[in-house]
């Protein structure tokens, strides 16, 4: 397999010092991605030769229980051996931590002294990563400004931040918080992430449309029937009550990862690679989409259930939920792209947690063949349908008609598949690996601008003001199943074929 490779290295600067100041640093995210995907660029020489990792949390600990809570998440999948040893040690010898508290200015002023005695030329270059609740975000930066921790436009060094999702609960506060930010931290200088456009196959849709011109006169309304995105999860709060009684489920999941796929899938072909580019096809495909209305929405919310042997409590039964709560944990949607290309094909984007399955996937489902010039055999043929899964195993599927083996003509469905992990012997960054990386080179073609923010949020904000406004009840349905049962009928009005996750009890029902 010829592989046509741009080398990240070459465009790294390697003789300019970095500080990266992990805010947050002692909670799950830090800990279990941030660092581990830190290590991993060390491991490749694509971090700087002179940097260093600072921590600030609100825990206290000294430097070295720091690092060891940090190497307990170090993995060699780059360097196996003795070797990943060694280069564990270099890594966490750079590392260093101050405790104190987010809204405490003489905190911060402390970290500036901390980062005074590492930087000994004051020039360094300081990435401020905001692993912390969102609500934080506006207290953190003002406090980082007022310690003097932030590059001007004019220094030497440059400053960037990057934060997490969700920003903001609507359009009107997702507003306040880009124009609050904006006076400590410039556009330019912020880097919104959302880690599913680091995953490799999200990464690859751009490349599957516009390098292969097979794709090209079909990838429009003419040919595809319908796009289907969904994301499930057989888990469900594992701890998470305080966060996901305020976000719900379309605000943690659907209105960035889902629709950041959407616009990837809808979007027309860049200028170029250039991330304004990018961005401005992007914005351009989700500004095509009405705002989307309750009649073509379901919510629904997690009841008791039994799913792989064990039986699970309902949402209103975990610690820390509201026993009157209508948070949703399932939500699906119609999206409707209003431009040429895409007018009457409906985008049905899905997400729950606690269903019977674990994955995530779009689904490019084709229009029926006219003319069937096969009789009965080809009467209970499905569509052609292209599959791409984010995860597990990670691949992209193609399904088609081929004639089956033998004397008459008997007609099957089979699948064309491309599983990364067997036509890759690669190891497969992982997406926090992926967007760092662009973090540091200053690439912000994966990460989300504020006017990409403010077209998202005005596809959700209606609905979900008018879902809290009435205080509409979300659909039960049982821990383990497929969802809501009504989900059925929204997707078959729309004559969208969905992949049953049903159990078979379900089916027979």
């Amino acid at each position: 397999m010829k592989v046509l490779e741009k080398d990240k290295r070459t465009s790294i600067n390697r003789d300019e010092p970095l500080c990266i100041i992990v805010i947050g640093a002692s909670g799950d995210l830090a800990i279990r991605k941030i660092f581990p995907a830190l290590f991993s660029l060390f491991c490749q020489d694509l971090l700087p030769k002179d940097f260093h990792i600072v921590g600030f949390a609100r825990t206290t600990m000294s430097d070295e229980a720091f690092r060891e809570r940090v190497n307990t998440k170090l993995t060699c999948r780059y360097v196996p051996g003795e070797r990943c040893d060694q280069l564990m040690a270099a890594f966490l010898e750079r590392f260093s931590y101050l405790s104190g508290n987010y809204d405490d200015s003489e905190s911060f002023k402390q970290l500036y002294q901390k980062l005074d005695s590492l930087d000994a030329s004051r020039q360094e270059n300081r990435l401020f990563y905001m692993s912390i609740p969102p609500f934080l975000f506006l207290d953190v930066a003002h406090a980082l400004a007022d310690a003097g921790l932030v590059h001007r436009k004019d220094s030497e060094g440059w400053s960037r931040v990057v934060i997490e999702k969700p920003f903001g609960s609507d359009r009107n506060s997702s507003d306040e918080l880009t124009e609050s930010m904006g006076k400590v931290f410039t556009e330019e200088q912020t880097y919104r992430i959302d880690h599913y456009l680091g995953k490799e196959v999200i990464q690859n849709l751009m490349v599957l449309r516009f390098a292969n011109l097979i794709f090209d006169p079909i990838w429009n309304r003419a040919h595809i029937e319908s796009v289907h995105i969904s994301w499930m999860e057989d888990l469900g709060l594992e701890g998470r009550a305080g966060y996901f009684e305020d976000y719900g489920i379309i605000r943690d999941v659907m209105q960035n990862h889902l629709l950041q796929m959407v616009a990837l899938v809808a979007m027309e072909q860049p200028l170029s690679l250039h991330s304004q580019h990018v961005r401005d096809e992007k914005v351009k495909a989700l500004r095509a989409i009405p705002p989307l209305k309750l009649s073509d929405m379901v919510v629904g919310q997690y009841s008791a259930g039994a799913h792989k042997g064990r039986q699970h409590f309902g949402y209103l039964e975990e610690d820390g939920v509201n026993s009157e709560s209508i948070t949703p944990t399932y939500a699906c949607g119609v999206l409707h792209v209003r431009n040429r290309r895409w007018d009457g094909v409906p985008f049905m984007v899905q997400a729950g947690k606690a269903l019977g399955d674990n994955k995530t996937e779009i689904r490019i489902q084709f229009r029926s063949v006219p003319g069937n010039i096969f009789g009965k055999a080809g009467k209970a043929l499905g569509n052609n349908e292209l599959v791409i899964r984010v995860q597990p195993d990670a691949g992209m599927s193609l399904r088609i008609t081929n004639k089956a083996p033998g004397l008459g003509i008997a007609l099957l469905e089979s699948d064309l598949d491309l599983r990364y992990d067997a036509a890759f012997k690669v190891v497969i960054p992982d997406a926090y690996e992926s967007l760092l990386l662009d973090v540091v080179e200053g690439d912000k073609s994966l990460f989300i601008r504020s006017d990409e923010l403010e077209a998202a949020w005005d596809i959700f904000t209606p609905a979900l003001h008018q879902l809290e406004t009435e205080q509409i009840k979300p659909e039960a349905y049982p821990f383990g199943s497929s969802g809501p049962q009504v989900a059925k009928a929204l997707a078959s009005r729309y004559n969208i074929r969905c992949q049953s996750t049903l159990k078979p009890e379900e089916e027979a029902e």
